[in-house]
């Protein structure tokens, strides 16, 4: 585990108080809400029927642990910030069952802000709503800010490159960026990638269980033996 790790950080705005989870996840203790994106849930049937063998169980690993989350922090409602499926081509009757039995589940409301990977899909019970204020918070898929607002959103899959050449690891993050007043979330999905952030976001890393605050500094963490012990900063470009 990185040294200096906790399954937890804070994250003040103007006031507003928000947890950063080691789940991949945001919590708002003020609105109560479990915030997470990206879920991609669907996505090893879409590979399967391209003929690439990616496994089926990715879709449980994920809802388990969002499951696990909602039973530790009971909040009022679980707000997903787009890309819940991958795509129209893994909806098939399991993952519809799934998706239905969900809020009971969660033991609260589950609402969608609906990304790009739901575009013509049709969830019972579950619409896609646009891009929406809760309290101070401006919730949306894709990067938007929003004037008076932090924006929570999703999409980037933001991810930090540890380490160099062969020892060189891809850490799922989140990422503000203060001159949009923007937080990105890690993908909350077993099966997804991610991408490098920009320079200038501020970064926690999310690495066996723990969230590391990150600089551009050298900073030791601990690693299994052979590896790497000095970190190089975060790499440049952020993707979509």
């Amino acid at each position: 585990m990185p040294s200096g790790g906790a399954e937890s950080a804070t994250f003040h705005w103007r006031g507003h108080l928000l947890t950063l989870l080691a789940g991949k996840a945001v919590w708002d203790p003020g609105q109560g809400l479990l915030l997470v994106a990206d879920l991609h849930l669907g996505k090893a049937e879409i590979f399967q029927a391209h003929g690439i063998p990616l496994p089926s169980d990715g879709d449980a690993g994920t809802l388990n642990a969002l499951l696990e989350l909602a039973g530790r922090w009971r909040p009022r409602q679980v707000v997903v910030l787009g890309d819940l499926i991958h795509g129209r081509l893994g909806l098939g009757a399991e993952l519809r069952a799934k998706l239905q039995a969900l809020p009971e589940l969660l033991g609260c409301p589950l609402r969608l802000i609906g990304g790009n990977h739901e575009r013509g899909s049709w969830l019972e019970g579950l619409p896609l709503e646009p891009s929406q204020a809760f309290g101070p918070l401006w919730l949306s898929h894709e990067p938007k800010a929003r004037a008076g607002h932090l924006n929570l959103c999703g999409h980037c899959h933001p991810v930090a490159l540890v380490g160099r050449g062969a020892d060189r690891l891809r850490l799922p993050c989140f990422a503000y960026d203060a001159s949009r007043e923007q937080l990105l979330l890690p993908s909350f999905g077993e099966l997804t990638g991610g991408h490098p952030c920009e320079h200038g976001h501020r970064i926690w890393l999310v690495a066996e269980g723990a969230i590391v605050p990150w600089t551009r500094e050298p900073r030791r963490i601990d690693r299994p033996p052979g590896t790497s012990a000095w970190p190089s900063p975060p790499s440049t470009s952020c993707g979509g």
